[in-house]
């Protein structure tokens, strides 16, 4: 890791954007990710698709993972200035890249209850899909902010508030992390792959760099993005 961090300056979303990210907690942006990176992309998740024991961690049944944060084009597609002005708009301050891996669901695999990741941690989550995606490969769905009891409701997420996103590779989701949200099951065995990527801000840089070893992380993570 770099021992003194690199600020960049993060131009901020268009207002139409903004305002929507602000109400509804998440944006789809359509066709971010260039047509000429797809290819890469997609060929690095395959090559970084290994065996269980290249992980520190377990991971999930129903599920192709890959380690593709080295990668250069994974790397410039995190950086995608649309993608962090969208991050900074939900995070409001300086904040970095903490993980990028892929990940994909098998046939009859996938599905996720409605969870949130955020578990009171401010952060940012994003998804970068290769694939055409919707409900039959195992889309994630999502509940909009504004339908949203809030993380304090004592009953489990309302499954009939959930969107089912659906699109092309190029597209990505980025939300807030303690939105609910989960995979579907890929009922189609049709390939759905993706990057996962999470955004935090710098108060949580300590607990990040401690559990790096157990996440898989082995990117440079010095960068400080400011909006």
């Amino acid at each position: 890791m770099s021992c003194e961090p690199t600020f960049i300056k993060i131009a901020p979303l268009q207002a139409e954007q903004a305002i929507a990210l602000d109400r509804d907690g998440y944006l789809l942006l359509r066709g971010a990710v260039p047509t000429a990176w797809r290819e890469a992309l997609r060929a690095s998740f395959d090559a970084g698709v290994g065996t269980a024991d290249q992980w520190a961690a377990p991971r999930g049944a129903g599920w192709r993972h890959a380690l593709v944060d080295l990668d250069p084009t994974v790397q410039r597609t995190c950086r995608l200035p649309l993608l962090l002005a969208a991050s900074a708009q939900l995070l409001g301050g300086p904040f970095f890249l903490a993980q990028v891996e892929g990940r994909e669901p098998l046939k009859d695999g996938g599905h996720q209850p409605l969870h949130r990741d955020g578990a009171g941690m401010k952060a940012v989550a994003a998804l970068v899909f290769l694939d055409a995606y919707g409900p039959d490969n195992g889309s994630t769905r999502i509940v909009p902010r504004h339908l949203d009891p809030g993380p304090l409701d004592q009953g489990e997420p309302d499954e009939t508030l959930a969107l089912m996103t659906a699109g092309e590779a190029g597209d990505i989701l980025v939300f807030d992390a303690d939105l609910p949200h989960g995979a579907s099951r890929n009922r189609s065995g049709a390939r759905r792959r993706s990057l996962l990527l999470s955004f935090m801000p710098m108060c949580n840089r300590a607990t990040m760099d401690a559990s790096r070893a157990i996440r898989n992380v082995r990117m440079d993570t010095g960068e400080v993005f400011a909006p």
